[in-house]
């Protein structure tokens, strides 16, 4: 029974009880929602904390006494703090460090030799204080007492604090700074670029009478189906140093903004796409008919009907477009060069430095435009009105010989671009040794002779897909269902729809990172996964939430809630209705839900960089181990075996789709 309540004329308000149906989707709601805190909120809240701890090595932390040569002590106490200001030995600005530096005690003494019969005593000043011996730490005020040998392992270990010193650190440093610069100017360019090329394509398949519509968007869909690296390969193939088409750059270098940009339009393009394709399909005739009839010019009907009525197609796309750029760290890691972005730099900082807290640091300045990226397009969204009544007619574009020619010239061009790239690649994992042998082998293929994992990765990667695939969908979509379908508990079920939506404000990389902070805590409870197939899983279907319940949510949407009125009237269990009905009512939405999370598992790369171990490498890993060690061609052979496992999933996908909607969709037809 639904939650009711009534107002008596003289009495107090009344409450009906909740039903257990209610109580049963309220406690999931809340299970998903822990889910949702557990692995986005709190490590995320984890990773900002870090940004704010500052560590520095405090020379008057720690006292010394060093004996005469017979070992006798003089009771002379010195600080590395006032040997330091005798001898100069450390910067002001070496003594910032990171939570695992540590500093030999001594440099301090330029006359140290680990062979002298000297004797030294070192201390703490403070209770909290602490320094290594080798690898056992020692804390407290007590003197301990070593030889020349053993006093050469001893190291201090910086102190913590709170405060901003990581952000003006990083804001002072003009190598650092200059990456939001780069990142920016990347993103802005790549933007506009991609926006432009993907309209032009879409108004093509929409608007005019062209042939070959359903091959240009095919081919316009198979950037999705391989990691973002790939590009960057391709194009060290077409204008690298030996590239074969090197002169067309006449003396330019592809290592940097000019490969990047390239390579964002591709793997950029077919989300830009279907969001423009998408709002250039829904419009209405009679306001064409009546430019036509006003005499307006095709020009003029152009920006006063068409655009006005796919603006927000185009905004979206556009800041789609730039999320998936600005966070993207595939391709400028592969042929980015010396050109720094604020994806590279996270994982130069936590990987080259391992300076995790500088990396913290980066991330949080990674975030924020990405965040405000997607609340603009959100609120743009809001404003969205119909742009179809139930009087308007569709629109259908009549043939025009000239403009179908123009149009199918432009996308022969476009998908020219797109296969090339995807040919290159093949033809580079085929070939022996470029450029000076360039006869077929398959030796490229023989990933076990190589750095990144071998073909292990390539199952783990399968398997990482058909996991993320089949707990993601089950996840998302019943949490979709009891967001939408449940009863009252308002201010729970906003609360569950904020969480479900911060995932996609999230840069893949950010959110890897915030699970080693989180997850690698030996005092969390969770920290049995950290190192697992299970935490990938979990960052991949964290990072993936949103689309995919957003579209269950539109699904669910289409369902009438007199289904559940139904049910209630006939005392059906809700769970039965779930199974019975909604289920299978929603499977194309579930299908959509389980190839996207399939995909996405097999082709990210920035939310799992951090987060494999020996035993779980991953295919796309694989691809950017290899290129880092020089294997090239063998990186192009993992690549293309990622893109045609997703196109073979894809086909599996569609049949699958046939058969079992044509079961469960029968009423569909009637």
């Amino acid at each position: 029974m639904a939650e009711i309540s009534s107002t008596l004329p003289d009495g107090p308000t009344i409450k009906g009880r909740l039903s257990q149906d209610d109580i049963i989707m309220r406690f999931g709601m809340v299970m998903i929602a822990v889910y949702l805190v557990a692995t986005m909120v709190l490590p995320m809240w984890t990773m900002l904390s870090k940004s704010f701890s500052t560590y520095h090595f405090d020379l008057a932390g720690y006292e010394l006494q060093v004996s005469d040569d017979d070992g006798a002590f003089d009771g002379t106490i010195l600080t590395p703090a006032a040997l330091n200001t005798e001898l100069g030995v450390v910067e002001p600005d070496d003594l910032t460090a990171g939570s695992d530096s540590r500093m030999g005690l001594t440099q301090f003494f330029p006359d140290f030799s680990f062979r002298s019969p000297v004797m030294y005593r070192v201390r703490n000043t403070s209770d909290t204080g602490r320094f290594l011996v080798g690898s056992e730490l020692k804390t407290g005020t007590d003197w301990l007492e070593l030889d020349s040998n053993t006093f050469r392992r001893v190291q201090m270990r910086p102190v913590k604090s709170t405060g901003l010193g990581n952000f003006v650190n990083y804001f002072s440093t003009p190598a650092l700074f200059n990456s939001i610069k780069n990142s920016l100017f990347i993103a802005v360019i790549s933007t506009v670029i991609t926006v432009s090329l993907a309209f032009w394509f879409a108004y093509g398949l929409n608007r005019s009478c062209m042939r070959y519509k359903g091959f240009f968007r095919l081919v316009a869909m198979a950037p999705i189906l391989v990691p973002s690296l790939l590009p960057g390969i391709a194009l060290v193939y077409l204008f690298g140093n030996q590239g074969m088409l090197k002169e067309l750059l006449f003396g330019a270098s592809i290592y940097g903004p000019i490969g990047i940009v390239i390579g964002s339009v591709f793997f950029t393009f077919p989300h830009a796409f279907i969001i423009i394709s998408t709002a250039l399909a829904i419009s209405d005739a009679r306001l064409y008919e009546a430019a036509v009839s006003l005499r307006s010019t095709p020009w003029r009907t152009f920006w006063t009907v068409t655009i006005p009525g796919a603006r927000y197609g185009l905004i979206s796309a556009a800041f789609v477009v730039f999320n998936l750029v600005i966070t993207d760290f595939g391709l400028p890691k592969v042929i980015g060069g010396q050109f720094n972005v604020l994806a590279v730099d996270i994982y130069k900082q936590v990987i080259g430095q391992q300076n995790f807290e500088m990396g913290a640091v980066v991330s949080v300045v990674l975030v924020v435009p990405a965040i405000l990226a997607f609340a603009i397009d959100r609120m743009v969204q809001s404003k969205q009105v119909a742009l179809l009544s139930a009087r308007s007619v569709p629109y259908q574009p009549a043939p025009n010989r000239k403009t179908d020619n123009i149009f199918l010239v432009y996308s022969i061009a476009v998908a020219t671009f797109i296969l090339g790239i995807l040919v290159i690649c093949q033809y580079a994992a085929l070939i022996k040794f470029w450029p000076y042998d360039l006869s077929f082998s398959l030796r490229n293929y023989e990933f076990d002779r190589m750095d990144g994992g071998g073909w292990g990765s390539y199952f783990n990667s399968i398997q990482l897909a058909f996991l993320t695939a089949i707990i993601g969908t089950c996840v998302i979509f019943f949490g979709a269902y009891l967001v939408e379908k449940s009863n009252g508990f308002k201010t729970g079920r906003a609360l569950f729809q904020m969480f479900a939506m911060l995932p996609m404000a999230i840069p893949g990389m950010v959110l890897g990172l915030a699970y080693i902070f989180f997850f690698n805590n030996p005092d969390n409870p969770l920290n049995f996964v950290y190192g697992t197939m299970a935490i990938l899983v979990i960052c991949t279907v964290t990072h993936f939430y949103t689309v995919s319940h957003l579209t269950a949510v539109t699904a669910l949407k289409q369902m009438d809630r007199e289904f559940e009125s139904v049910a209630a009237s006939l005392k059906q269990p809700t769970l039965k209705l779930f199974r019975r009905v909604t289920v299978p009512v929603c499977m194309p939405a579930i299908l959509d839900i389980s190839i996207y999370l399939f995909v996405n598992a097999m082709t990210t790369v920035s939310a799992v960089v951090f987060l494999y171990s020996p035993t779980t490498t991953l295919a796309s890993i694989a691809v950017l181990n290899m290129d880092d060690a020089g294997d090239i061609a063998p990186a192009a052979a993992m690549g293309m075996m990622i893109f045609y496992t997703n196109a073979g999933a894809r086909i599996i996908h569609l049949i699958l789709t046939r058969k079992l909607l044509g079961r469960t969709q029968a009423w569909r037809a009637r």
